[in-house]
C-alpha cells in the first residue's frame, strides 16, 4: 500500500477540529427543542392533585376510572376544560397527587409517571399559552385525611373536635409543604424550557383551593352528607382553607408566578348548603366504581366527596379566565351578587408568565 504524504497532517488537523467542534455537538444535543411554532394548536394545560383533575365532577376518562389501579378521575368537566383560553384544554392532574407527583422523578401515582415529564411532550406538541398549578393540599396539610379525622370526631361524641389537633399542628405542616411545591414549580419551569420555552412565553398560575364546607348548615347536615361537627366546619372555612391559600401564594410569588386565591370560591354554596345550587359533593357513595375498579374499588368508593362538582368546576373555570384576561399578578374568585364567580384582581403583573 502507498502511503499519501500529508497523511499525518491531514489526521491531526481531522483530530483538532474534532476537539473544537465537540463542545458544540454536545451543545447541539443537550439544547432545548425549539419553540412551537404559531401553527401548532394552543394549549392551557392542568397540573395537580384532584382539584385540578375534575374529582367529583363526574364522566372520568376511560382509563382513570380504577382500570388497571388508575384512580386519577379525570373528568371532561375539570375547570381546564372551561376556560376558552385556548383551543385544546389538557388535564395531567390526578386524584391524590403531590408534589413529587407534578415534579421529576421516578415517583408514581396510580401507576402515572412525572406530570412535568408529560407536560414536555405536551409543550412539543403544542403551543401551551397557560398552566395552571393546583397542588399542595395532599403533601404535609394531608387535607383528605385531614378531612376524615373530623368526620371520626363528629361520629365519636366522647372526643375532642378535629380542629383543636389540626389547628396546634396547621402552622408547621403548611411550613413543611411550602418547600416541595416551590421544588415542584421549579420542575415545571424546568420542563417548559426543555421544550424549547422561556418563562415570559406563557402563564403560570398557581391556584389554591376552596373550602368545601361550611358552618352554616342545617341542622340534618349529619344526616344529609356532612358529618362535621359546627366548629370544626368553621374553623376549616375560616382558618384552615385561608392559612393554606396564604402558604401556596407566598410559594407562588417566589417562583415568579401568578396566583389565584380560591379560599372563597364556594362561598354560599358548599356542601350542605342548599340543594340545587351547591357546587361541592356532599359525602358521596359510588358503588359503580366496581365496575371499572373491581374490589380494590372499596377504598376508591366515596373519593368524590367534598370535591366541586361539575357546577362548580365551571365556575371556577370562568374565573380562571377572568383572572388571566385581566393579566394581573394576583386575584381571587368570590361569588357576585348574580350567583356566579368573578374574579377581583390585585396589581398588573409584570411579568409575562
Amino acid at each position: 500500500m502507498t502511503r499519501l504524504r500529508g497523511g499525518g497532517a491531514l489526521a491531526a488537523l481531522a483530530s483538532t477540529a474534532m476537539l473544537l467542534l465537540t463542545p458544540a455537538l454536545a451543545d447541539a444535543a443537550t439544547a432545548p427543542a425549539a419553540p412551537a411554532p404559531a401553527d401548532r394548536p394552543t394549549a392551557v394545560v392542568a397540573l395537580g392533585d384532584s382539584s385540578a383533575a375534575g374529582e367529583g365532577a363526574g364522566s372520568y376518562e376511560v382509563g382513570t376510572r380504577g382500570e388497571g389501579g388508575d384512580w386519577c378521575h379525570r373528568s371532561p368537566n375539570a375547570y381546564i376544560a372551561h376556560t376558552g383560553l385556548a383551543e385544546t384544554a389538557v388535564n395531567l392532574a390526578c386524584s391524590g397527587a403531590s408534589s413529587a407527583n407534578v415534579g421529576f422523578g421516578a415517583a408514581r401515582h396510580y401507576t402515572e409517571a412525572s406530570q412535568a415529564q408529560r407536560l414536555i411532550a405536551v409543550a412539543r406538541t403544542h403551543r401551551v399559552t397557560m398552566l395552571v398549578a393546583q397542588l399542595g393540599a395532599n403533601d404535609d396539610p394531608a387535607f383528605g385525611p385531614s378531612v376524615v379525622s373530623c368526620v371520626v370526631a363528629y361520629l365519636s361524641p366522647s372526643r375532642q373536635g378535629c380542629s383543636v389537633a389540626l389547628a396546634e399542628q396547621w402552622p408547621n405542616r403548611l411550613a413543611a409543604m411550602r418547600p416541595k411545591v416551590a421544588g415542584a414549580l421549579a420542575d415545571v419551569r424546568s420542563a417548559m424550557r426543555q421544550a424549547g420555552y422561556s418563562d415570559q412565553d406563557y402563564v403560570l398560575v398557581v391556584a389554591s383551593y376552596p373550602s368545601p364546607v361550611t358552618e352554616s348548615m342545617p341542622r340534618t347536615h349529619g344526616f344529609s352528607g356532612c358529618p362535621f361537627r359546627v366548629q370544626d366546619a368553621r374553623w376549616g372555612r375560616t382558618e384552615a382553607v385561608p392559612q393554606l391559600s396564604a402558604a401556596l401564594g407566598e410559594v407562588a410569588g417566589k417562583a415568579n408566578a401568578r396566583f389565584l386565591d380560591l379560599s372563597r370560591a364556594t362561598e354560599g354554596h358548599e356542601a350542605c348548603t342548599t340543594q340545587g345550587t351547591e357546587w361541592v359533593r356532599r359525602l358521596t357513595v359510588n358503588p359503580k366504581a366496581f365496575a371499572d375498579g373491581g374490589l380494590a374499588a372499596v377504598s376508591h368508593l366515596a373519593q368524590e366527596s367534598f370535591h366541586p362538582n361539575a357546577l362548580g368546576d365551571a365556575q371556577v373555570g370562568s374565573c380562571l379566565a377572568q383572572f388571566v384576561q385581566a393579566g394581573a399578578r394576583s386575584g381571587k374568585c368570590v361569588p357576585s351578587g348574580a350567583g356566579a364567580l368573578r374574579a377581583v384582581v390585585a396589581q398588573p403583573s409584570p411579568l409575562g408568565g
